[in-house]
Parts: C-alpha cells; sequence; structure tokens
C-alpha cells in the first residue's frame, strides 16, 4: 500500500495542510483494503452506508465508521491471516479485558520513518550512550503488551549502556521494587553518561515519593531525560498535574521540566504523539482527531469538549482505521500554544463514564454476529 508509505514518509511531520491529499488517499487504500478482506469491518461499513470513494475533504473523515476501543477488548477483528502478521500485541488490560491487535509488515515498516523524524523533532534522539531505568514492566515471552513494547523502544534514541526494570516478574506476576530504583538512580548519578527513564507516570511519581521518605537526593548526569510513556489507568485516583510532578522531578533526581518529554498513544492507535516544549499533543500528519459528542457522536467544533475519535490508516492487519477512546478532551488551534508547531494540539481531561462507550461497543458487536474473530 504505497499510500500509506507515502505519507508515513512525510518530510515535515506536523505540515497537515500539505499533507491533506496523501492523508486522505492513504485512508481511502486503507478503508477499501479492510473492507476486502475483513467481512466483520465490511458489515459494519455496509450498515452505515459507508464507501471508501466518500473521502474526497478532511471534513468526509467524519463519515468513517468508528469502533470504540473497548469493542477491541472483546471481539478479535483481523484482515489478514495470523501467520502473516508481524507479531500481535494487546492493551494492558488493566480493565480486566485487553484488545488485541495484529501488526502487518507494512506498519512495521511506516511507523521507522514517523519515530525517527519526531524522535529527531522532540531531542530525544542522541549519539551519545545513556543508562536506561524503565518504570514499566521487564519484557518476557508471556508478556505481548503494547506499552512495553513501546517502553523497550524509547531505550534505543540513544545506544543503551544498561536497562534497570522497575516492574520485575516474580511467580507469573509483575511486582514493583521502587526502593530497588532508588539505589540505582544512585549509583548512576556517578556515572559520566546521562540516565534515561522512561515509564509511567504514575510510577515516576510513586518513586519520587519513596526517595522523598528515604531522604535521598541524587543530581544525574547532564543530559539526562525523563520520557513519559502510559497513563495513570488503575492509580488514575493519585494522578497529580504535571508541574507538581515535574518539580518534584527536578528536586528529587536534578532534571529540569525542559528535559522531561510524554508521550500519548494506544494500541489501537499507535501513532507517536509527542507533547512540544509547551506539553501539548499536537496532531502529526501520521493521525488526526476528532472530538465528537459523547451523546449524538456528532463532530464538535474546537474547543469544545467531547469523546476522542482517532483516526489513522497505518494498520492492515487490524482494522483501526477509526476508533473511539474512552478519553474526554478537545481541540486547541496550534497558534495558541506558542511553541511553533502550527497543527492544533489534543487536551485529554480523563475517562467518562463507560456507559456510553458499552453501549456503542456493544452495537458494534451486534452487527459482527457472534464469532469470536473476523
Amino acid at each position: 500500500m504505497l499510500s500509506r508509505q507515502r505519507l508515513f514518509w512525510t518530510a515535515h511531520p506536523y505540515d497537515l495542510l500539505r499533507s491533506e491529499e496523501k492523508f486522505l488517499q492513504a485512508c481511502r487504500d486503507n478503508a477499501a483494503y479492510h473492507i476486502k478482506h475483513c467481512p466483520g469491518y465490511a458489515a459494519v461499513c455496509a450498515h452505515f452506508g459507508f464507501s471508501p470513494d466518500q473521502l474526497r475533504t478532511p471534513e468526509d473523515l467524519a463519515r468513517l465508521p468508528v469502533l470504540p476501543t473497548l469493542f477491541f477488548k472483546r471481539k478479535a477483528l483481523f484482515s489478514m491471516p495470523q501467520w502473516r502478521m508481524a507479531m500481535k500485541v494487546t492493551s494492558s488490560g488493566t480493565s480486566g479485558k485487553y484488545s488485541r491487535i495484529g501488526f502487518d509488515w507494512g506498519c512495521i515498516l511506516a511507523e521507522a520513518p514517523m519515530v525517527v523524524a519526531l524522535g529527531f523533532r522532540h531531542h530525544l534522539v542522541s549519539p551519545k550512550p545513556a543508562h536506561c531505568v524503565i518504570l514499566g514492566y521487564r519484557p518476557h515471552r508471556s508478556n505481548h503488551t503494547g506499552v512495553t513494547r513501546t517502553m523497550f523502544g524509547l531505550t534505543h534514541f540513544s545506544p543503551p549502556l544498561s536497562r534497570t526494570y522497575a516492574l520485575e516478574l516474580v511467580d507469573g506476576a509483575y511486582v514493583p521494587d521502587l526502593d530497588r530504583i532508588a539505589a540505582a538512580l544512585q549509583k548512576l548519578e556517578a556515572s559520566p553518561f546521562p540516565t534515561r527513564i522512561i515509564g509511567f507516570p504514575s510510577y515516576l511519581w510513586f518513586g519520587l515519593g519513596r526517595m522523598e521518605e528515604l531522604g535521598l537526593r541524587v543530581k544525574l548526569p547532564r543530559g539526562s531525560r525523563i520520557i513519559l510513556a502510559g497513563g495513570w489507568k488503575q492509580h488514575a485516583a493519585q494522578e497529580v498535574d504535571k508541574a507538581t510532578l515535574y518539580a518534584l522531578a527536578e528536586k528529587v533526581l536534578g532534571i529540569p521540566e525542559g528535559n522531561v518529554n510524554e508521550l500519548f498513544g494506544a494500541v489501537e492507535h499507535p501513532i507517536f504523539y509527542n507533547a512540544c516544549e509547551r506539553h501539548h499533543f499536537h496532531i502529526p500528519v501520521y493521525g488526526r482527531v476528532i472530538i465528537r459528542d459523547p451523546e449524538s457522536l456528532e463532530p464538535l467544533p474546537m474547543g469544545r469538549v467531547g469523546l476522542v475519535n482517532l483516526i489513522s490508516p497505518l494498520m492492515t492487519a487490524t482494522p483501526t482505521l477509526s476508533v473511539m477512546t474512552d478519553d474526554l478532551g478537545y481541540l486547541t488551534p496550534g497558534e495558541a500554544c506558542g511553541c511553533g508547531i502550527q497543527s492544533p494540539y489534543l487536551t485529554i481531561l480523563g475517562r467518562v463514564g463507560m456507559a456510553d462507550i458499552q453501549t456503542c461497543a456493544a452495537g458494534a458487536a451486534e452487527l459482527l454476529g457472534k464469532g469470536e474473530a473476523f
């Protein structure tokens, strides 16, 4: 699917205006592929009277049939045989259920230039080796979660000298060991190489709090960074605002706010959203975001709060062209940020009550029948 490759090899990762036709063509081709190869997705499109040739303008992207992320937690929906896939990954499954998403080889090849372009744009790429402290899961053959894959991949933005994990597999379950992380950071203070702390913001907060309890302060080497990936999820009740988290990181670790990077994405929408220097998630050319009214699902104008609908023609193994998250958010014009990136930026406010999403997912499942995979 050459249109996908042309989009993901775009030279300017935030130039939405010049990428519009590439994006529309890639979406048309992606929708046509899934309709042809996935009977379940074809049934959904037929129900809504959708055909790929309806995508003529950016506004037409709202016509794409939307599948809730919760639907993928109930059904395994694929557009190619599993033996043809590069890999299958799952969501974290914090609600007790998890999505099963297939990645095709074309997707992997398209992701690479996206990650490189945005890695350079946000100063994540460095030739200087670094020690990596991962506030997440140590990879294991039994762990297929997308976030584990992502965090391991993030260690390669600079040559990794070492990897220390906060969550180790013990008797079949992951167990956090924040004291070991604190001890590791103390040792790395004396290293001539920088440290990169990668992981969940919740575990950064808990780890910093533990170091405060122990009366520990370190001054990590110059060039050290924090790269936050994933949300608070099951720790939502303990969530703190960014300013508080970053201030504590500078106090305990000596890493200034300017060296904190944030990432946003989902296993059903693995687009590499990077926060700018002002901590806003600008929309890159590889995806589009529509904010929808929680009741009518109609698109809302800029600035209005609603459900976050993520669109990208990245994947052909699984029909994730247009997915509805259970997040509430809103869009803001890029020029309001002041960082120089002109594309709109997305603000996530939190998760919506699940009743409407459950109903939407159940409706999609009813359309597709009772089979477990399509």
